[in-house]
């Protein structure tokens, strides 16, 4: 059996991974592709803020999923200390005494095998599989390749790839700045976003695209509007506008869900919910929405009390809080009596526009026959205070 070993740091696993990967399993066809990420690689140091091993090994399983034969292993994770190839080789050639095993690697390593620790080891021991750079032109690799043939009787394949100039670093920092979704994994990006692994923001167009699985087609004009005006309104009083964007993408996401499927949300979140509540479960969408948007796109807690508190606002809102009520009440698809006045008012004086919004609500609900929430009618009344305190 021939069984093929790459690993890597894979921190996080990415498309250049990927592409690799998969020219191993189509131009070698091993029996086995064994993917090994390492524990602490002896080269470099992880950076603090990636995953742990843990994750690191599910994006991985993740990443190769799609891979023909691959197997992601956790041989070097449950190692402790400095990861050494030869250390992961001893291991397997014990597990695998009679089988072949093929070292994976790029063009760059080969070129500096014989500075790796025990190499003459792996090279008794293992066929090198080098992925060669054939564009960049491969005589370099071919003389070291009968460097390492006549001096150490190695086993030697050079297969032709054309790599994606990919880095993890380069990865890392693109996630940061809302970038790097193109260069992962659908289902690695969605999961280091879930988490906000590597201090990951998530791009809004895909941000965008996620949520409105989630709506009803009649809604997303709706969200499309709400974002727009929370970015607005957050550059008019000094919010952060991406925030105040994630808000408003995710602040509906479970809008269109029936009253017993809130409450099925609400149990798997541990959400209790007053009998005020219950009896009014138009209003169940915006706590599981914020716990929802916690757990698939890892919002932090001033965007998802943002999403908590957008339907019935509550007394004494955050700046990001008042922005999403305010961009729920106005957005541009808004048409009623009286929302120009809102909308002017909102860029003029936030306050007062909270407080207006707020008192319509409550002027319209009672003229309904409804009766105000609590959360509203205290909303409204605290707001009333504030403006009236002003005005003095």
């Amino acid at each position: 059996m021939r069984i093929a070993i790459y690993g890597g740091s894979f921190n996080p696993p990415h498309l250049g991974h990927v592409a690799a990967a998969r020219t191993v399993a189509e131009s070698v066809r091993p029996d086995r592709l064994l993917i090994v990420p390492d524990n602490l690689p002896p080269h470099k140091e992880l950076t603090e803020d990636s995953p742990d091993s843990e994750a690191r090994l599910s994006l991985c399983r993740l990443a190769f999923a799609d891979v023909p034969g691959a197997e992601v292993s956790d041989i070097e994770l449950r190692r402790e200390g400095r990861s050494y190839t030869a250390n992961t080789i001893e291991e397997l050639r014990q597990l695998y005494p009679n089988d072949e095993l093929l070292l994976v690697m790029g063009s760059d390593m080969f070129l500096c095998f014989t500075n790796w620790y025990r190499f003459r080891y792996l090279l008794d021991e293992c066929t090198l599989v080098v992925l060669s750079r054939y564009e960049d032109g491969d005589a370099p690799l071919r003389e070291q390749r009968e460097l390492l043939q006549r001096e150490y009787g190695a086993r030697v394949e050079l297969i032709p790839h054309t790599p994606l100039e990919i880095s993890s670093s380069e990865v890392r920092d693109k996630l940061s700045r809302r970038l790097g979704s193109d260069l992962l994994p659908e289902n690695v990006y969605a999961e280091i976003i879930r988490h906000r692994w590597y201090n990951a923001q998530p791009e809004l167009s895909w941000l965008r695209a996620r949520s409105i699985e989630y709506l009803d087609p009649k809604r997303i004009s709706h969200v499309m509007g709400c974002e727009y005006e929370a970015m607005q309104l957050a550059q008019r009083w000094g919010e952060d506008p991406e925030l105040a964007a994630e808000a408003g993408i995710l602040h509906d996401i479970t809008k269109r869900l029936s009253v017993d499927e809130q409450l099925k949300l609400c149990e798997k979140y541990g959400i209790l919910n007053t009998e005020e509540e219950i009896a009014n479960p138009q209003t169940l969408h915006a706590k599981t929405g914020a716990a929802l948007a916690a757990d698939l796109f890892g919002v932090n807690e001033a965007v998802r009390d943002a999403i908590r508190w957008h339907t019935t606002g509550k007394p004494d809102m955050t700046l990001l809080e008042k922005i999403l009520w305010l961009a729920d009440y106005i957005e541009p698809t808004r048409d009623f009596k009286g929302v120009e006045r809102a909308r002017a008012l909102a860029y003029d004086d936030l306050d007062a526009a909270l407080y207006e919004g707020l008192r319509h609500t409550v002027d319209h609900l009672i003229k309904k026959g409804k009766q105000p929430l609590q959360d509203t009618a205290e909303a409204a009344a605290w707001y009333a205070e504030r403006i009236g305190e002003r005005r003095v």
